[in-house]
């Protein structure tokens, strides 16, 4: 596949696309897309010259680096491996908040779980995927959403996955600690319940309570990779992430939601997004950005 950055030979390699301590080349940007697209599915073109300088030239400057030239040269070898992970971390964009979209948790609420939670009362287990789960604030909003209805589900077979690419906010994310700003769209009375008041030097902060993320596991996940699941899930939250890839990426990456839910399983996408491909015939769209797998798809999980 090829990326969207127009290179005919027309245009200078070494023209300069952004500047200011260091400048970044036509070049320069071309091989930084060429890597993130690579690794990460993400698709970079240049109208992102501002924004890969600004993420990244106070890095190159804390690295002692001379400019671009070199960053570049030093993420494409194989002693800047560590390097390239923290490229990939100043380049993704982790913006969320709790219950954003709130639309999606009010049907899941009143809608999906009601059912799941019978099933696993029964004895069945339910699985809830939050596959860019940022900082957290999204499957403990799941989690919260949860624990509405069904205070002692940690007592049964139900259990929510979170993933994202990046280790460093998985860390924020598993800490579940987080700034009152943060907390503006969580109720009084959840605040209440399943968070807790604490100081982190000097500064106020509250903590999310261990019964929610006993609900969750973190594990850092490549979308692009192979993904390591044994069993469907019932519901995959998967929103204002897929926007990023080209449209054959998005594709792939529908489809492969679709190996992985079962009959009546519930999809929730961002608000910039809609199923594309093969993988729409199996879906029915029953809401804002909210599907419902019809079952059918043959395609695999790969």
């Amino acid at each position: 596949m090829t990326l969207a950055i127009n290179t005919s030979s027309r245009q200078s390699d070494d023209e300069v696309l952004a500047s200011g301590e260091y400048p970044l080349t036509r070049r320069d940007l071309n091989e930084i897309a060429a890597m993130i697209y690579s690794d990460a599915g993400i698709s970079l073109n240049e109208s992102k010259a501002s924004l890969v300088y600004s993420r990244l030239s106070k890095h190159i400057r804390n690295l002692g680096l001379s400019g671009f030239r070199a960053y570049c040269s030093l993420v494409a070898s194989p002693e800047g491996a560590q390097e390239r992970r923290e490229m990939l971390s100043h380049l993704t964009t982790n913006f969320t908040r709790f219950f954003r979209e709130n639309h999606h948790f009010d049907h899941l609420k009143s809608d999906v779980l009601p059912g799941l939670l019978n099933r696993a009362k029964s004895g069945g287990r339910v699985r809830i995927w939050s596959a860019a789960c940022s900082d957290g604030q999204e499957p403990y909003s799941i989690a919260l959403t949860v624990l509405s209805l069904m205070p002692n589900v940690a007592d049964y077979d139900f259990k929510i996955l979170a993933t994202d690419i990046d280790p460093k906010i998985l860390a924020l994310a598993r800490a579940g600690c987080y700034d009152e700003t943060a907390l503006e769209t969580v109720s009084p009375a959840m605040r209440k319940q399943w968070f807790r008041e604490v100081d982190v030097n000097g500064r106020r902060k509250f903590q999310v309570d261990d019964r929610v993320k006993k609900l969750i596991t973190f594990n850092e996940l490549n979308l692009m990779s192979q993904w390591p699941f044994k069993g469907n899930f019932d519901v995959i939250f998967c929103r204002n992430v897929v926007i990023y890839f080209d449209e054959p990426t998005q594709q792939r990456i529908w489809s492969r939601f679709a190996g992985l839910l079962p009959d009546g399983g519930h999809l929730y996408i961002g608000h910039s997004e809609r199923v594309s491909g093969d993988a729409k015939n199996h879906f029915d769209n029953i809401g804002i950005t909210t599907y419902r797998y019809t079952g059918k798809y043959t395609g695999g999980r790969t």
